[in-house]
């Protein structure tokens, strides 16, 4: 998971903005206004890079912003950037079950002090994986 930068296509289109993303396949979006266009520019990048990066597949590079072609005369090129890592931590906030061992001396320990074993792993780990 990771953060990205990539060329969008804005094409104006009535009072819609079409965006195309050149270097990614599928990649394209529209909204009403240019402010709606951009967010919904970052949604669509997110989610596509997102399920790229869970299939195991490679992300392209992405090209130069003063080498896209437009062919549109109202069209523009604008960098459009997303967190991949900030997307998943919001779509995938289900809790799962996980099953751990510790010595029967701590279990008691930890129970009598009335510790919250689930907020504990998830401190350590976030605090692990540098997160925190």
């Amino acid at each position: 998971m990771s953060k990205y930068v990539f060329p969008a296509v804005f094409t104006p289109e009535g009072e819609f903005y079409v965006v195309d993303f050149p270097d990614i396949p599928n990649c394209y979006t529209q909204g009403e206004g240019l402010n709606d266009a951009l967010e919904m520019a970052n949604d669509v990048l997110c989610l596509t890079l997102y399920h790229m990066e869970k299939e195991g597949k490679t992300i392209p590079l992405p090209s130069d912003i003063h080498d896209i072609k437009i062919n549109e005369n109202n069209s523009f090129v604008s960098l459009v950037g997303c967190d991949t890592f900030e997307y998943q931590k919001f779509y995938e906030k289900k809790s799962i079950k996980k099953t751990l061992t510790i010595p029967q001396w701590l279990n008691t320990a930890a129970e009598q002090n009335h510790i919250n074993f689930s907020a504990v792993l998830q401190t350590a780990l976030m605090e692990k994986l540098g997160l925190a």
